[in-house]
């Protein structure tokens, strides 16, 4: 279909979803504050998954092994808002757990963080 004379999709790319879409227009999660140092991973004992929506199977596929929140939305390439949003629903569900960072006194210049945050980067 088009709109205003322009198609909705991108002939090279495919579908263009806009991100919101995938929240079903939520914008706050459920009830988990994650920051995106937070670890997921698959839950031991998670229930059998009954969503239908691609993004949510393939996010507990990754966190088979621990995985930064981050992480999940740069291997997804999934804005970190809409991420955490999901990653919320499957904790909620019983199908991760998670881990909060551990907050230190270090400040924003500190080079130990940067360091971190630099390989982590580069990592991806």
């Amino acid at each position: 279909m088009t709109r205003h004379g322009q198609s909705w999709f991108d002939d090279d790319a495919g579908p263009l979803v806009r991100p919101y879409a995938v929240t079903r227009g939520r914008t706050v999660g459920a009830g988990h504050d994650l920051d995106m140092l937070t670890l997921v991973v698959t839950a031991d004992a998670a229930p059998r998954l009954r969503r239908s929506e691609p993004e949510y199977a393939a996010i507990v596929r990754l966190c088979h092994a621990p995985q930064s929140v981050a992480e999940v939305s740069a291997l997804l390439k999934l804005p970190l808002a809409v991420t955490k949003i999901l990653v919320g629903d499957l904790i909620a569900e019983g199908h991760l757990t998670f881990r909060a960072p551990v907050h230190t006194d270090a400040g924003p210049g500190d080079l130990t963080i940067l360091r971190a945050v630099l390989a982590g980067i580069r990592k991806l």
